[in-house]
């Protein structure tokens, strides 16, 4: 069961997302906050598959919610619980979609935007390729790091040596991702996704039983703060 949300659809994980920023509107007070979050949590804890991906992208969220209590708070004259309520507020919003968009597939992205949301085909093939080339700079960045080890170019305890490993190594992803793009586009335009004006798709965009429930439950979690701040 905790493996049936790869399978889910692109649109089902995006609707996540958007369902939250909505939801986040009405987080007003602490209460409402507790109650979204919890939900959210309790839906983790039965589908995701793992928790280290979605505790890093709690981090983050918890970092940025941080910054957002302490101005609030130091800059605000409503004391310290208008504050931690606009933090959490922004856990509420950006948390669930940043796990969400992590499982998301982006070949399958491609298909279900042109075929489900009719968007414009050229549009949505360059979109694609561009999901697909950001993917692959872990990959790139991995295999740049072990050729300057072999070299014994690797980082060391010196700072300065550090921050000139990082910028050769940031400069080096850049050539690499300016190579890629530049196979891409040849690539592309090769295979006349310039031109054509009617294209077909790998996959079929289909809705099955499970999208159709996922994409509700988004939509319930969404609703939780907004059925909490009608009733309390």
């Amino acid at each position: 069961m905790r493996s049936r949300i790869l399978e889910a659809n692109p649109l089902v994980l995006l609707s996540v997302g958007v369902f939250s920023l909505i939801g986040s509107f009405f987080v007003t007070d602490l209460t409402i906050a507790y109650i979204a979050l919890a939900a959210y949590v309790l839906v983790a804890l039965v589908l995701l598959p793992g928790w280290r991906f979605p505790l890093v992208c709690l981090g983050f969220s918890l970092f940025a919610a941080l910054t957002v209590v302490y101005s609030a708070w130091r800059l605000g004259s409503g004391g310290i619980e208008p504050a931690l309520v606009q933090g959490l507020r922004l856990v509420v919003l950006a948390w669930p979609g940043s796990v969400a968009v992590g499982y998301l597939d982006p070949a399958r992205l491609s298909d279900y935007l042109a075929q489900t949301l009719r968007l414009p085909a050229r549009l949505v093939a360059a979109f694609g390729a561009a999901l697909q080339r950001i993917t692959s700079f872990g990959h790139a960045w991995t295999q740049l790091e072990r050729t300057r080890r072999a070299r014994g170019l690797g980082p060391s305890r010196n700072p300065g040596v550090t921050a000139r490993y990082a910028a050769g190594m940031s400069f080096a992803l850049l050539v690499h991702a300016m190579r890629g793009a530049t196979r891409s586009a040849v690539a592309m335009d090769a295979r006349g996704f310039a031109t054509a004006d009617d294209r077909t798709w790998a996959e079929p965009a289909t809705w099955t039983g499970l999208d159709v429930a996922g994409f509700a439950l988004a939509a319930a979690l969404g609703a939780v703060p907004v059925v909490a701040f009608v009733l309390l």
